[in-house]
């Protein structure tokens, strides 16, 4: 049915209530459910609701309480985030949040204006010496005193004028918006226990609080994950899978890095921050995923409007949140016709406010074509369609990179502000590969003007995401005002095309110099060049390893952090690459009495082998004499064996106990003395290896695989096993072999330590640290480690460190 012409109103908001009463409610109603769980300890709801009313009995002792603004700054991935946050809330107190990762002085300056009263960092919580304590508020915090008409957050955006913009958001707000979301996804089968959702995007950006509250309120398990691990795209993929998240709120330029089978078990993705293209939107659309298109700015309370995608139809941002009404008008402020273009406007259960008085008086003006008191005029182009708005644009200097809403007025104000500045301007441009670009340019009457130390500078004052790439012209284009003319701003830049440049680089080097220009959008003619100095950044980081590993599927986001330069990158790729030739080598045949001492141990092997079946024969001889004496029977070909002997043969040899026992002490008494280190081939060291991998077999110990036996079979060896070790494979025979807390080790995966090298035995250590998974069928070689939280696939060889969470 087409939807009215002049604007879009939504159904009757939800009930007014607080995002405390909403925890509260989730946590009677599923106390035992997880709450939280950030990989070092899972929280359940109960459990939460003691740890929130813990810290924000904390902040009301020093005072904090209704009316009150608490700081947060702490490293993302970690529960104890969260926890402030919710405490925060509990006190009654609004959060205002700063990533841990932006530069000191912008947390001062966001802290500043938003004149916060405490600060929570990792060292716990700090409050405001200027402030007086004041005495009203109950440390006991049976309830929370917060109210509907109570700030809940404080999230600063972008500013035109060079200063960010602080809007707050109140409980009403914020609960609207999460009742509204809980009856918008999922409505055949709701979110609950079981499911865990993706805490991904950093809490200063306020689709963060979608994350949480889509967890929180529905009674389902927030997943923290740490920022870098996030932007490293491709390498988030395995940590999904292993985490078993199957809820991802992101934007699309994140989610257009992660293979496909990353979120192959994920059943609600919710896209926001940014357009999506309609090739990801076909891409990811599936039978058994839902899929969702979201549109709102900060000032109306993170989504306002939202659309389910499907693949092959056109992507749109959809129609208003219960609560929400938008509308699009012209440049008369009376709404359009359908079809035609307009700026939407945003009122309703979801409009928040500026800190600033005269900003928000600006923007939040009353709209009287529409008989609305207060609305916010979002400055989007949006289109009226039948099935729902269409999203065209801007209508002003804001653009969005990576989901961040950025001002370029902002980034202007910087630019001009540098030293030896006379000129600057900021613009988006696209690389090659359709990667949007914050470009700066500069020009200066200095002739020694450092465009390096100018980016430093930036670096130190800015959050990442709003530092540009610098270009130092001669002059920069102007309008017939003296204003600087953005569209005519040169891209490429005249001098950064490689094409001329690369003559003294290696075939290698110049490959990755066009993979480079085609990320960065800048030319590489030096092997000195660095990634990150030329103005990538961790986004940029994975796109452009991501087109590595076309041509070297082991490189990773790691990997060009531990290599920036590009003369480095290229030498670690060469060295990744297969040889050219394979050097001939001559193998000294294995020596004769090698093999001679190698047939005697067979005798005693295969005896031990025997005795197992002679053991059973025994029972079984001993069982059918017995039947035929009680069957009258005579049978003096079934001769009587001694019980008492049996049963000790049964327990030696049978029992995965007495097997366990004969394997390990034989192992350890072979190889005793045996380290590390290389040996020669058919050597007594390479006998006794020999010796020891028979007894295992004979011993029957192979059998126990996959067994709970496993981990005391391996601590018998010699190898260090931690808690909570899961493993499924057979330990080396060497014991050469640690394993850290929580580890999986599935079936099948050759942990033996050691091979043959020409005339080389090489015999190493295996070290997988806590947190650690191996997949089935993986080889792990002498000297491998694999890194705390990482995870090697099935199927893989691991030579030398896997690093940490890669």
């Amino acid at each position: 049915m087409p939807i009215p012409p002049e604007y879009l109103l939504s159904s009757q908001a939800p009930a007014p209530r607080t995002l405390c009463e909403i925890l509260a409610a989730t946590a009677e109603r599923y106390p035992d459910a997880p709450a939280v769980d950030d990989g070092d300890r899972m929280v359940s709801y109960s459990e939460l609701a003691v740890l929130v009313r813990r810290v924000a009995r904390r902040l009301a002792s020093i005072g904090i309480g209704r009316g009150h603004r608490v700081g947060i700054r702490m490293p993302s991935g970690d529960r104890h985030l969260y926890i402030a946050i919710l405490a925060t809330l509990y006190a009654g107190a609004a959060y205002v949040p700063v990533d841990a990762d932006d530069p000191d002085e912008r947390a001062r300056l966001v802290f500043g204006e938003a004149d916060v009263d405490a600060i929570i960092d990792a060292d716990g919580v700090h409050r405001r010496t200027d402030r007086e304590t004041r005495t009203d508020h109950d440390p006991a915090l049976l309830s929370s005193p917060a109210t509907t008409a109570d700030d809940a957050w404080i999230i600063f955006t972008s500013g035109s004028t060079g200063k960010p913009k602080g809007v707050a958001v109140t409980h009403r707000n914020a609960a609207a918006f999460v009742d509204a979301e809980a009856q918008l996804f999922l409505q055949d089968e709701p979110l609950g226990p079981g499911d865990r959702v993706l805490a991904g995007l950093s809490v200063a950006f306020d689709a963060s609080c979608e994350e949480m509250w889509l967890a929180w309120r529905n009674g389902a398990c927030l997943v923290p994950a740490p920022r870098a691990l996030v932007r490293s795209g491709m390498d988030l993929g395995p940590w999904l899978v292993k985490r078993d998240i199957n809820v991802v709120s992101t934007v699309p330029t994140l989610a257009a890095m992660w293979p496909a089978e990353a979120l192959e078990a994920v059943r609600l993705l919710i896209f926001g921050g940014e357009a999506c293209p309609p090739e990801l939107a076909d891409r990811l659309a599936t039978d058994d995923r839902e899929l969702w298109n979201t549109y709102g700015p900060t000032e109306a309370t993170v989504v306002a409007c939202a659309a389910q995608m499907h693949r092959g139809r056109p992507v749109r941002i959809g129609l208003p949140l219960r609560g929400w009404d938008l509308a699009v008008v012209g440049a008369d402020q009376q709404p359009v016709e359908p079809g035609q273009t307009g700026e939407l406007v945003i009122g309703g259960v979801g409009l928040a406010r500026y800190l600033d008085p005269v900003k928000d008086a600006e923007k939040y003006s009353p709209m009287p074509s529409l008989g609305w008191d207060r609305a916010y005029r979002s400055g989007d182009l949006v289109r009226m369609c039948d099935d729902g708005l269409d999203f065209v644009g801007r209508a002003d200097d804001q653009v969005k990179i990576g989901g961040r809403r950025i001002e370029l007025g902002e980034v202007d104000n910087a630019l001009q502000n540098l030293p030896g500045v006379s000129g600057a301007a900021a613009a988006v441009r696209k690389t090659a590969t359709g990667n949007a670009l914050l470009v700066g340019y500069l020009a200066s009457a200095d002739p020694s003007f450092d465009v390096a130390a100018a980016q430093a500078l930036l670096r130190e004052d800015l959050p990442a995401a709003l530092v540009p790439r610098l270009f130092l012209m001669d002059e920069l284009p102007t309008r017939t005002s003296g204003k600087v003319d953005r569209d005519a701003l040169p891209w490429p830049v005249p001098g950064t095309d490689s094409s001329d440049g690369g003559g003294d680089l290696t075939p290698t080097e110049a490959w990755l110099a066009e993979q480079w220009t085609a990320v960065l959008g800048v030319g590489v003619d030096s092997a000195e060049a660095d990634f990150f100095a030329e103005g990538g950044g961790s986004l940029s980081a994975a796109q452009l390893v991501t087109a590595l590993r076309a041509r070297y599927p082991e490189i990773t986001v790691a990997d060009l952090y531990d290599h920036p330069r590009l003369g480095s990158l290229a030498e670690l790729l060469d060295s990744l690459a297969p040889g050219a030739t394979v050097a001939p080598r001559s193998v000294t045949p294995v020596p004769r009495s090698t093999g001679f001492a190698q047939a005697a141990a067979s005798i005693p092997l295969a005896t031990l082998t025997g005795i197992q079946w002679i053991t059973w024969l025994g029972v079984a001889n001993n069982v059918g004499r017995a039947a035929a004496d009680a069957l009258g029977y005579s049978a003096p070909w079934l001769a009587s064996v001694n019980w008492w002997l049996l049963i000790v043969a049964f327990l030696v040899f049978v029992t995965p106990f007495g097997r366990l026992v004969i394997a390990a002490a034989g192992a350890r008494a072979l190889l005793a003395g045996v380290g590390p280190g290389t040996y020669p081939r058919g050597g007594s060291v390479h006998v006794r290896l020999w010796a020891a991998e028979r007894l295992m077999q004979a011993s029957g110990a192979h059998n126990l695989s996959g067994a709970p036996w496993l981990p005391t079979l391996a601590r018998a060896l010699g190898a260090s096993i931690g808690r909570g070790v899961d493993l499924h494979s057979l330990p080396p025979v060497t014991g050469l072999l640690e394993i850290g807390d929580g580890a999986a080790v599935e079936p099948e995966v050759d942990l033996a330590g050691w091979w043959i090298d020409g005339d080389e035995l090489v015999i190493g250590e295996i070290a997988i640290k806590p947190g650690a998974t191996v997949g089935s069928r993986s080889t792990l070689f002498p000297g491998a480690t694999v890194g705390r939280d990482a995870i090697v696939d099935p199927g893989s060889a691991v030579r030398g460190k896997v690093k940490s969470r890669q």
